[in-house]
């Protein structure tokens, strides 16, 4: 069995005349703890939405698990594992974390239609949201409707339905974009905490994150990959530091973040 559990082979995606993407390979090995960075505008959400089938690549190929599966449409994606928290963060402002997570459950064991049902009658089904809940710092706040939850929280919910859908590949997009400084530790935790089975792309700006958390990252750049390597290697790349330093980003560099790359 390969190691590579997502791959990218020279992806182009072009708009009339600007290219978006630009040749990018990229490959996601088994268990991986992968970030991808850039300054802004540098085509991460434009990569992401091809990864997950967003949008069609003008060129190049998408493999998932060994399977060419460049022309599935995103739903055909997440039934064979790859989930991106983006895609599902469209929660139930009425329903508590609790009912939306029996709801992803139930479907991901194929009783959609039975959801609804009290959450006793199906002992499997509240297992396994009783230990979601828990894992994702929930179950204080499990009977409070989304709307009314901390936005911390809320992102940690997106995050707990994502592995609900027991992916074997999860994309996470900006999961502390917004998040209050006080909510945030919560959230590396949890990400950290992540099952080691799931390989795990993350698309993040906070380098914090980003540095405590990958072992591998790859540097996006006007739509092609500038370099790619470990923490360490990336903080100490000159042109990775000219590329956020010339673009105003200081907060960004990864130089400033170089330290935590080291636990």
């Amino acid at each position: 069995m390969s190691d590579v559990v997502l791959a990218a082979e020279g992806l182009v995606k072009r708009f009339g005349g600007i290219t978006a993407t630009g040749n990018v390979t990229l490959r996601l090995e088994r268990g991986a703890r992968h970030a991808l960075i850039g300054p802004n505008g540098a085509g991460k959400t434009t990569l992401v939405n091809l990864l997950t089938g967003v949008l069609d690549p003008t060129e190049g190929r998408i493999l998932l698990e060994g399977q060419d599966v460049t022309t599935l449409a995103p739903h055909q994606r997440v039934r064979r594992g790859m989930v991106r928290t983006f895609q599902i963060n469209q929660l139930f402002a009425s329903m508590s974390p609790l009912q939306t997570l029996a709801l992803v459950v139930s479907q991901q064991r194929g009783q959609g239609g039975r959801w609804w049902q009290p959450l006793g009658r199906d002992a499997a089904v509240a297992a396994r949201c009783e230990q979601l809940l828990a894992q994702f710092h929930l179950d204080e706040v499990m009977d409070v409707p989304t709307e009314h939850l901390a936005y911390g929280k809320r992102r940690l919910l997106e995050i707990a339905i994502a592995l609900a859908c027991e992916p074997r590949v999860l994309l996470l997009d900006e999961p502390v974009a917004g998040v209050p400084a006080g909510e945030r530790d919560e959230i590396l935790r949890t990400v950290a905490a992540l099952p080691a089975d799931v390989s795990v792309l993350l698309i993040e700006h906070d380098m914090d994150l980003v540095f405590s958390f990958a072992r591998r990252m790859t540097v996006l750049v006007n739509g092609t990959v500038l370099t790619e390597g470990d923490p360490d290697t990336i903080a100490n790349d000159p042109r990775v530091k000219e590329v956020y330093l010339g673009h105003g980003e200081t907060h960004g560099d990864p130089d400033a973040h170089e330290e935590a790359a080291h636990g």
